[in-house]
């Protein structure tokens, strides 16, 4: 029987989020709560699988790795695209890569912004802590009305951030390496250089894609230009901040807070030391992480499978691949 692996389903809902009886009697099908954090560790998890579905980009799946699966058939990838995927090495051992759709995660994410925001401003999760311990009214939070928002990234998602903070009452400034005043006022912000949106940002708010030319981009020089009472926050991906000079920044206060839901290394080290900072809101990457997109990913999980098992694969991002095993079946 085939067998096919569901990678780093933490909440271990994969299986009630869709109809999986539609490929049980071809494929038998395991789950995986915890993360394989090491090719080594992934390696041997997965030897003897043909299938296996990626969420999102927890995993990492590089060419040392597909190298190590010789049953690997088909990849199922959550979203349109993966970054930590190497096509180029799948293409060349003839796996089929297939992705779902991308599940609103758009909405999601923003949603989680402002969640990470107020929470910030309004100090939520300390005064949580605070009244469970006895306490009443311990912090006192921001007002966001007529401050600034910078918004570094002013893509699909930064616009939508952007529009919520007008509707708070918030002046919008934004700035990226290919931002444009045209289209930084089309989307109801003020272009303003990189320097000016760190030190006018009383909330900075990263919506940038990982990339050589944006991991690092924020580092000491960045933040030591933001002002003593400023927040920053990121649902992004954590190395677009240098970690170690945010750390300083909020040890020594040269911020007020840091409210994160992306980081260096994930699942983030028990031991590691944002878990012991006061004035760090953290949340464990729930950006795309509800139950609308869950459920559009894991039924097309199921679909793609069913489709592959007929012969048919769908939504291939490698359709070369479809190509070659043509030729080779003729």
């Amino acid at each position: 029987m085939r067998k096919v692996a569901i990678l780093d389903d933490y909440q271990r809902i994969s299986l009630r989020m869709a109809d999986w009886k539609l490929i049980e009697s071809l494929c038998s099908v395991q789950l995986f709560d915890r993360h394989l954090g090491t090719v080594q560790e992934a390696a041997s998890a997965l030897a003897d699988f043909e299938i296996i579905c990626l969420m999102r980009e927890r995993l990492p799946f590089p060419c040392a790795l597909i190298e190590r699966l010789p049953f690997l058939k088909l990849l199922v990838v959550t979203g349109t695209h993966n970054r930590t995927l190497d096509l180029l090495a799948a293409a060349e051992r003839g796996i089929v890569v297939s992705h779902t759709r991308g599940g609103g995660t758009e909405h999601s994410t923003v949603e989680l912004t402002w969640a990470l925001i107020l929470a910030a401003a309004r100090h939520v999760a300390q005064e949580d802590q605070a009244m469970r311990r006895g306490s009443w009214q311990t912090t006192i939070g921001t007002t966001l009305h007529g401050k600034t928002l910078g918004v570094l990234g002013l893509g699909r998602l930064g616009t939508f951030v952007a529009r919520i903070g007008r509707a708070f009452g918030m002046n919008i400034i934004a700035w990226s390496p290919n931002l444009t005043p045209e289209r930084a006022d089309a989307a109801g912000a003020t272009y303003v250089s990189k320097a000016d949106l760190f030190e006018q940002s009383d909330v900075l708010s990263i919506h940038l894609v990982l990339s050589d030319r944006t991991r690092g981009l924020i580092a000491a020089d960045e933040l030591s230009l933001m002002p003593p009472h400023a927040i920053l926050v990121n649902t992004s991906r954590g190395p677009i901040i240098d970690e170690a000079a945010l750390l300083a920044a909020l040890r020594e206060r040269r911020i007020s807070c840091a409210a994160l839901d992306v980081f260096d290394q994930e699942p983030l080290p028990q031991n590691h030391p944002l878990r012991q900072l006061e004035n760090v809101v953290l949340t464990p990457h729930l950006g795309y992480v509800s139950k609308e997109s869950y459920k559009i990913f894991f039924e097309d999980m199921v679909e793609n499978i069913s489709a592959y098992l007929a012969g048919t694969p769908i939504r291939v991002l490698n359709p070369l691949v479809l190509s070659h095993e043509s030729h080779a079946a003729s």
